[in-house]
């Protein structure tokens, strides 16, 4: 299946319902940038999710610095309030309640990020520019898709790596952002949390910059051939690990059919991957592998009812080249709590 490309006009696709009308309240638009320090092991997560049906937002500004957030506290800054009037929207800039500004200079290719804490000490200032095409993105959870049988919805979302340059001051501490890393955006898409969710293993997002020459990203669960920490919560029959996955060579996209994504380690608190493989295939056949590891890792606010996490992974392709990006993932909390009582078993048998 090709992967398909969508028009900058997107970039600010926010319906609201028209007066009278009613929609389903988990019916979310979003949008996402991120950025990462490797230096300095920071990673930044940058986000609005607006619910129309209200209408109301939530979002922010979380950035994390090493690997000992467990909180959300311990992050090194956060301000991501769970409920915001709608952001204002003044020709293409959107601005939100506690004053993340997204500003596209160039719909579908450019925007500019700013943000400044109310005492001033934190802020950033970042120019992110498209070095891939608006790829078109489907839904972002397994069973997702069930919800959007609605064809007069037109649900969507695009994915696409950008060029991110400019600074973070964090306490009055100066650091230079250069680095690529992707944004993704949805919307008309309903997503239900919890009652009704498709019960999954963790799903895990790792898009990679490598280079024009070798850009990839998917999103899939650990398969079960791999000893996966799930092995025995959950069954999946024959569903592929994957449900989304592309890789971009120079010009040209590929579509990937296969991902084989094998954890070799996972953190001792908040049990994300911290160590991880990746093999995939694409649709001409040739394969691609992947390792990587955790230089910065935290829980996040953003998907209340799951654990949610963001880190800034150190990846090495098959040649050696290296590539630092965001690895995000998510499970809900059967999977959490069997996490938690295997740790127990571990501590109390030490």
């Amino acid at each position: 299946m090709p992967i398909g490309v969508h028009p900058g006009e997107t970039d600010l696709w926010l319906p609201l319902p028209a007066p009278g009308e009613q929609w389903d309240p988990h019916l979310i638009h979003t949008h996402y940038f991120g950025f990462s320090i490797p230096e300095a092991q920071i990673g930044a997560f940058l986000y609005v999710r607006y619910q129309p049906a209200f209408p109301l937002s939530q979002g922010g500004v979380c950035i994390f610095q090493g690997t000992d957030n467990v909180e959300h506290t311990d992050m090194a800054y956060l301000d991501y309030e769970i409920t915001m009037p709608w952001p204002t929207i003044e020709g293409n800039t959107v601005t939100t309640a506690n004053g993340l500004r997204i500003e596209f200079t160039e719909l579908g290719r450019t925007a500019r990020i700013t943000y400044t804490s109310h005492d001033g000490d934190t802020s950033l200032d970042v120019v992110a520019e498209a070095v891939t095409p608006l790829l078109a993105r489907g839904h972002v959870m397994p069973g997702e898709e069930d919800h959007h049988n609605d064809p007069s919805r037109e649900p969507g979302g695009t994915e696409q790596f950008m060029h991110m340059t400019g600074e973070l001051v964090l306490h009055g501490e100066r650091h230079a952002i250069d680095c690529y890393a992707p944004r993704d955006r949805s919307w008309r898409q309903i997503r239900v949390e919890k009652r009704g969710a498709v019960p999954i293993p963790p799903v895990g997002w790792s898009p990679m910059y490598f280079g024009p020459d070798l850009i990839f990203n998917q999103i899939s669960f650990e398969p079960l051939d791999t000893d996966p920490a799930w092995a025995g919560l959950f069954e999946v029959g024959n569903r592929p690990s994957h449900h989304y996955a592309w890789i971009q060579l120079g010009e040209e996209t590929r579509e990937i059919v296969r991902v084989r994504r094998n954890v070799l380690e996972y953190h001792p608190t908040i049990h994300l991957p911290i160590r991880q493989e990746i093999e995939a295939e694409d649709e001409t056949g040739a394969t691609y592998r992947f390792t990587g590891e955790a230089i910065a890792c935290a829980s996040l606010p953003a998907w209340p009812n799951t654990s949610f996490h963001d880190s800034v992974y150190r990846w090495e392709d098959q040649e050696g080249r290296v590539a630092y990006a965001t690895y995000q993932e998510l499970w809900f909390d059967t999977y959490q709590r069997a996490m938690k009582k295997r740790r127990s078993v571990v501590a109390s048998s030490s």
